[in-house]
């Protein structure tokens, strides 16, 4: 057989959880042709000189929905091996959209996601009122496949206008939600997001819409699933709800379609709670509830200065002061009344919604913005506090009015016990993702799942096999979100190949690039040991180097 592709003399590792063998990958004409020891001529022979050949990653919870529309390959997610990326969580999406909301509609993502909103105004050229014609837009030059998720955010923005954070739905406004929803799965959307996270608001401080809907519209809304016989659901902020009152397990058997959510992790607000919602994910597991939760192989750190921190956004002193000018903040922060009422919140008991645990020895001064300070750098609040004789508010926002907001901190909650990490990465009742690609960009990348994945937890802690970890990144993420010909290296499938060196594969230590329209800046985040990744049998890069080619495409749903 004559391939287009051929790589040869590798450790195939398919995905499907079963064990590795050496062998060559043959594709042609963009599917995975025959696994094997193959002859015959081939347009591009690449020698995989023993490393894994493994299924493209797929990379199910991202926010690069403006980000593709001036960065087609979706960096740095397609660095640590992702050829699939899903966007449009978390209710949050770029369409459907009427010319005179684009602003409001950005203004959501921009201070959810904590991107610039200069960066939205310089990039995104609103050449789409509808979600079929987004669609359409971002399909012109893909490197990565993107499936998409329509947010309803957008779809209550659009049927409600300004009333859509204020009030229930009239009935005729739920049914055009429904009929927006409807069409975009006709479009050929993987299902429809949502959120339950009241903790999530737009740039004029106003709670997104979707935040505002009551349960019985999530329930119309998913029902448009159930009679279009296809997509997922996907829950932002889903996991308080769930072990509430079991809302997204409700969801899910009203509809008959999978619901994924935010999410299961280890962290230090509410120490333990992961025992709690795992006991819970594998009851209603068993009861074939498919409700599942979304999980991190990463410790996350969020790296933040106090001119944009989310930290303290559930405490209501706080809140409006966060969304307030520098100058405003400053004012605030200097006031020893306003101050009493910010310590007293912080120091309040911890609630399911809580944003911050109160843990200030795990708030660490990364970056001091003056000279006199620069012995500051790399110690906790809670050791600065004690050293001043202050308490730990007082020290924090002392020395962040001091240096005028610029002083960088970072704050470690989440994953931090890797015990507990382990336990949470091996559950089958869970599916590895979340990576929040294209969000938080001046914070941190966070895009590197796979590479930690294979690198730390396997390579390092021997938590599970390279096979199960495999497995882990592509085919569970691929079924679960119904992209059924992508995830394993099977004769048929689409040829979306990663090809790795087990005993190299690495995340890079973050650095900074100023590459975003307007000449924004963010975090960048690298990898090593991935030598090959290839998108419907396309080389996309090559030792990490961009080939040229955009050989990805929007990902449909199996029904449109």
């Amino acid at each position: 057989m004559a391939f287009d592709l051929l790589i040869k003399n590798g450790r195939i590792i398919d995905g499907s959880g079963r064990p590795g063998f050496h062998g060559d990958v043959g594709v042609v004409r963009g599917k995975i042709a025959e696994l094997g020891r193959l002859d015959g001529p081939a347009r591009r022979v690449i020698e995989a000189d023993g490393r894994v050949i493994a299924p493209g990653f797929v990379d199910n919870h991202c926010h690069y929905d403006a980000q593709v529309l001036w960065d087609p390959l979706c960096t740095f997610s397609c660095h640590h091996g992702a050829t699939t990326v899903i966007i449009g969580n978390c209710s949050l999406a770029l369409a459907p959209v009427k010319k005179h909301e684009r602003e409001k509609l950005a203004g959501m993502l921009s201070y959810v996601e904590a991107i610039p909103m200069d960066v939205l105004q310089a990039g995104v050229p609103w050449t789409w009122e509808s979600f079929p014609e987004y669609m359409q837009t971002i399909g012109g030059r893909l490197g990565v496949n993107v499936g998409t998720l329509v947010g309803h955010s957008a779809v209550r923005l659009y049927a409600m206008g300004e009333a859509c954070s204020e009030r229930e739905a009239k009935p005729e406004e739920l049914e055009t939600m429904r009929r927006l929803v409807r069409e975009a799965l006709e479009a050929g959307a993987l299902g429809l997001s949502i959120t339950r996270n009241m903790n999530h608001f737009d740039v004029a401080g106003t709670r997104i819409p979707a935040a505002c809907a009551p349960d019985s519209e999530l329930f119309a809304l998913a029902d448009v699933l159930r009679e279009a016989g296809t997509g997922v659901i996907q829950c932002g902020g889903g996991t308080n709800p769930e072990l509430k009152d079991k809302l997204l397990s409700r969801l899910a058997q009203a509809c008959g379609r999978q619901v994924m959510y935010n999410t299961l992790l280890e962290q230090a607000r509410q120490p333990g709670r992961w025992r709690t919602h795992l006991a819970h994910v594998e009851e209603t597991a068993k009861q074939g509830i498919r409700a599942v939760p979304l999980v991190n192989p990463g410790s996350v750190v969020n790296r933040f200065t106090m001119k944009n921190c989310q930290v303290f956004r559930s405490m209501p002193t706080w809140l409006p002061i966060l969304q307030g000018s520098d100058a405003d903040k400053l004012r605030a922060y200097r006031d020893p009344a306003t101050r009493a009422k910010l310590r007293a919140e912080v120091e309040a008991p911890l609630t399911p919604d809580s944003t911050f645990s109160k843990r200030w020895d795990l708030m660490i001064v990364e970056e001091p913005a003056l000279p006199k300070n620069r012995g500051l750098r790399g110690q906790n609040i809670a050791e600065i506090a004690k050293a001043q004789g202050k308490d730990p508010v007082d020290a924090f926002l002392d020395l962040a009015v001091e240096e005028d907001l610029a002083t960088v901190f970072s704050l470690g909650e989440i994953n931090m016990d890797t015990e507990a990490v382990a336990q949470i990465l091996g559950s089958p009742y869970a599916v590895v993702g979340l990576s929040d690609g294209g969000a938080h960009v001046q914070f941190h990348s966070n895009v590197s799942n796979p590479t930690r994945l294979l690198g730390y937890w396997v390579r390092e802690k021997h938590i599970m096999s390279l096979e199960h970890a495999v497995r882990r990144l592509t085919f569970d993420s691929a079924s679960a979100f119904g992209i059924y010909d992508r995830g394993l290296l099977q004769p048929g499938m689409a040829a979306d190949i990663v090809v790795f060196d087990p005993d190299t594969v690495r995340p890079v230590p973050e650095d900074v690039v100023h590459d975003f329209p307007s000449n924004g800046w963010r975090m960048r985040e690298l990898a090593e040991g991935i030598a090959y990744t290839v998108v419907n049998g396309e080389v996309l890069l090559e030792k990490g180097t961009h080939t040229g080619s955009h050989p990805g495409r929007v990902l449909h749903n199996t029904v449109y």
